[in-house]
């Protein structure tokens, strides 16, 4: 079961990867922003079902690490005016950055599963990951909406 969440998670980097090379030839708006912690937050769904109950403070814990963990992916994601849009500016770190993210994750998960169940390991790794997307998110709303500002102000 670790291996397949593993080669699952490995998946899900590269679409991410390529969305965000996409996204780079595309003007930014703030609805390619926000949107993505919404749709990712009806995952929490998955907490209805009793086997995926965790405790608070693993759940709080693993959203502070994920909070922590997106400090490489707010460094990385920055935009850039060309004309009158807004791009988002491609970064060469950010493959591996997001790599390296993939990887402390698989080992994370890994140790994490030693001790608690599947469905409890799974819980937790979603919990990282939105704390994980929501601080990334947030920072690039308030740059987005700075650099909007500007562009008014022309």
């Amino acid at each position: 079961m670790t291996i397949l969440s593993g080669v699952i998670g490995i998946f899900m980097a590269t679409i991410v990867l390529m969305v965000r090379m996409r996204a780079s030839k595309k003007p930014a708006s703030l609805k390619k922003i926000i949107l993505p912690p919404f749709f990712m937050s009806t995952g929490f769904a998955m907490f209805l079902y009793p086997p995926m109950h965790v405790h608070v403070t693993y759940a709080l814990f693993a959203f502070f690490v994920g909070a922590l963990l997106s400090y490489p992916l707010i460094v990385t994601s920055k935009f850039e005016v060309v004309g009158r849009d807004i791009y988002l500016k491609r970064s060469k770190a950010f493959f591996f950055i997001l790599v390296g993210l993939v990887l402390l994750r698989l080992a994370l998960k890994s140790y994490v599963g030693m001790y608690v169940s599947i469905e409890e390991t799974a819980g937790l790794f979603f919990i990282l990951a939105f704390g994980m997307i929501v601080p990334w998110r947030v920072a690039m709303y308030f740059e987005y909406v700075k650099l909007n500002r500007s562009l008014d102000l022309m």
